[in-house]
Formats: C-alpha cells, sequence, structure tokens
C-alpha cells in the first residue's frame, strides 16, 4: 500500500454528541506494544466461552499478539507471534477453531499476501495459505462453517479458502471482478453472498449459491494433499451477482452486511447505508443484465477528520451498534436499534492522550468492551458504563 495515504493529517477536534445508555463507555486502560508500529487490526475471538473473559487479537508490525481483558480494565498479554520475514507487516487477523481439538486458530495476513493460520492453544503454525499475488488487506471466517475463509486482496481478487485442508477453494474476479486493489470483504449473516469493496470504488456482491461452488467447498472439506493424485482444482468466479460505483467516489475501504442491507465506507468522512436494486428487490434476484440495477441509499453516519482510506469500522455481535475511529484518536458510536436510520442516537468517545489514527476498533461478544487501535502502536480499552 502507499505510505503517503497512511499518513493522518492534522485536523480541528469535532465536538462530542450526546450519549445514550447503550453507546455508554469508559475508556478503563491503554498500552503501547513495543514495536511502535502501527496496529492495523484488531479480531475478539467470538469462539472463546462468553462466561470467561474475553480474548482478542492484534496485527501490527511483523506480529501478531493475543491480549485478555481482565477485570479493572487490565489488558493482560498471552502470546504473540513474530513472522519469521521481517518484511511482513499483518494487516488483519481472524479467529477460527479446529473443528475437530475445538482449538483456537487465529489467521493473519498482510503485505507479503502470505495467510499464516496458528493454533494458539499448541503455538505452532498450522498452515501457510499461498495463491494470492499481492497484499491482503481483509480476512473474515463463514458465518456457519469455521473452515470456510475468505481473503481480500491488492491482486484485484478475493479467494475462499478451506483452513482445515489449506486449499484455494475459489477465486473471485477475472472478467468483471474489481479493477483495482480489494480491501474488504464480508459474508452475509446466512453465509449465503459475499460483499467486497476496493480502490476502484466499486461494491460488488458475490453468490456462494451456484451448484459449481457448492461442489467445490464440499470437494475442498475432504481433500487429503498426502493421498491427492493432483492438486485441489481451484474454480474460478469471473461474474458477480450486482456491481455498482455509484455509492461512493474514493476508495471503498470497509464494507459490512447489516441484515440484507450493506454498510459500507469510503474516504469521504461518512459510513453509508444502503441496499443493491430497489428496497423491495429481493437479493436473489438480483443480476448484472438487469438494466433497471441500481443501489439504494437509505442513510449516511457523517464522521469527521476521516478523510484517509483504512479506517475500518465493525459493528458489535449483534449488529446494534456501529463503531468507527478517526484520524485524530476519536471512536464515533451509532446505536442501530431504531425503525429509521435517521434516529440512531450517537456519541464520540475520546481520551486526551489518543490523537492518534484508529485504524480499526472491535468489540467483544458481550458487547461490554471495545478496543480501539491506532497508528502509534497503542491499544485502548473502552467499558461499558
Amino acid at each position: 500500500m502507499d505510505e503517503d495515504l497512511r499518513q493522518p493529517k492534522k485536523s480541528k477536534t469535532s465536538k462530542s454528541f450526546p450519549v445514550s445508555s447503550r453507546l455508554a463507555f469508559r475508556c478503563s486502560n491503554h498500552i503501547r506494544e513495543d514495536h511502535g508500529q502501527p496496529i492495523f487490526g484488531i479480531s475478539f475471538n467470538e469462539f472463546f466461552p462468553a462466561t470467561q473473559h474475553p480474548i482478542f487479537a492484534t496485527a501490527g508490525s511483523n506480529r501478531v499478539s493475543v491480549y485478555r481483558c481482565l477485570p479493572g480494565g487490565e489488558i493482560a498479554p498471552l502470546q504473540k507471534y513474530e513472522d519469521p520475514d521481517v518484511e511482513e507487516i499483518f494487516y488483519t487477523c481472524c479467529w477460527s477453531y479446529d473443528v475437530d481439538t475445538k482449538e483456537s486458530l487465529l489467521i493473519a495476513s498482510g503485505a507479503r499476501g502470505v495467510i499464516r493460520v496458528i493454533n494458539t492453544c499448541t503455538r505452532r503454525l498450522v498452515h501457510s495459505l499461498l495463491g494470492h499475488g499481492n497484499s491482503i488487506n481483509d480476512l473474515r471466517i463463514h458465518p456457519h462453517d469455521v473452515m470456510i475463509l475468505l481473503s481480500s486482496s491488492k491482486d484485484h481478487a478475493l479467494r475462499l479458502w478451506n483452513v482445515k485442508t489449506g486449499v484455494c477453494v475459489a477465486i473471485l474476479g477475472g472478467v468483471d471482478g474489481h479493477r483495482d486493489e480489494v480491501l474488504s470483504g464480508d459474508f452475509d449473516i446466512h453465509g449465503r453472498f459475499v460483499f467486497s469493496c476496493g480502490m476502484d470504488h466499486a461494491l460488488k456482491m458475490w453468490s456462494l449459491e451456484t451448484l459449481n461452488l457448492k461442489e467445490k467447498l464440499a470437494e475442498a472439506r475432504v481433500y487429503d494433499e498426502a493421498s491427492a493424485s493432483q492438486s485441489f482444482p481451484t474454480t474460478t468466479v469471473h461474474i458477480p451477482q450486482f456491481s455498482t460505483r455509484s455509492v461512493h467516489r474514493n476508495y471503498v475501504d470497509c464494507v459490512r452486511w447489516f441484515g440484507e442491507l450493506v454498510l459500507s465506507k469510503s474516504c469521504e468522512n461518512a459510513i453509508v447505508l444502503w441496499k443493491p436494486g430497489s428496497v423491495t428487490k429481493n437479493l436473489d434476484d438480483l443480476s448484472l443484465t438487469d438494466l433497471n440495477m441500481y443501489a439504494t441509499v437509505l442513510h449516511q453516519f457523517d464522521l469527521t477528520n476521516c478523510d484517509i482510506w483504512f479506517l475500518r469500522f465493525c459493528l458489535d455481535f449483534e449488529m446494534r451498534v456501529l463503531a468507527c475511529g478517526n484520524q485524530s484518536g476519536r471512536i464515533f458510536l451509532w446505536d442501530l436499534a431504531v425503525e429509521e436510520p435517521g434516529l440512531a442516537k450517537h456519541t464520540q468517545l475520546f481520551h486526551p492522550r489518543c490523537e492518534s489514527a484508529v485504524r480499526h476498533v472491535g468489540f467483544s461478544s458481550c458487547s461490554r468492551v471495545l478496543i480501539s487501535v491506532c497508528d502509534n502502536g497503542t491499544i485502548w480499552r473502552w467499558d461499558k458504563k
């Protein structure tokens, strides 16, 4: 990624908004990782028992680090993985688990385009997934099959992987795919569709419901490289089911499903809530051959000091709270548990000592802890009041 585009710009501080009870957080602690480099990603282990203290991982420099949130605001370090390639810079991480042993798997990737799958129980590297031709910006796990991984890359494509067998199932890109770096991707809640976005200003929806993809995903589950007579036959999906460039006019660096709606963000000081096609159009009925294809914008959540790219937002696990940091250290929160998006209450979190760009934010599965990570290598913990 171009380093100059990652640099924060000085800007005026915006005023805070009224606080609602769902959005009431206080800063309980912060620490700095000793590498001193930007931390680009944070991910809570959603598969860890909810009755225990939350565990999260951060991605920055050539390191992914694992922490536990203890009572009293403590951020307790548990372990870290340093990539053998000192030139690696991890941009993103996510969690899964081994379906046989139930042991946690931490998955990370970044500048080198290699996906590292780490067993945090045995502290061993399980797989190094190779295939992308450039850096990887985003990783997501399928909502119902923890062995299916989605990666978004600078090589203009997304890939579907089976984490258990280590094979690349499919490449999403090509003829009608992205024309520039893919910055983000996400599964819908049912795992039927993938949305992607990137530097070409485009947002694309890919269907996982085709017979070919279903067969490939099933084949990948039982593939055994040791006994196979040939390498796994990765398929390529060239044509998305939906595509638009009308929602944003600049790089689109984050996209997440919100039910059958979509939230996406560009470096235009706003997160946009919209629907593919018309409000009444069914997702299964969308097609690139539909001459009436368009995106219906429903609402815009305004930000300030957020006009650099790769500042990514998140939703809590119940999809009731939306959070996004900006380049002056503030976090914007919206309560989405409303009948109309325009009625969403909002506020800002800030600390006088946090002035660095907030690259990513993440909620614990209980939604009571919010972690933000910054350009200066700091981790900030916010607890529900």
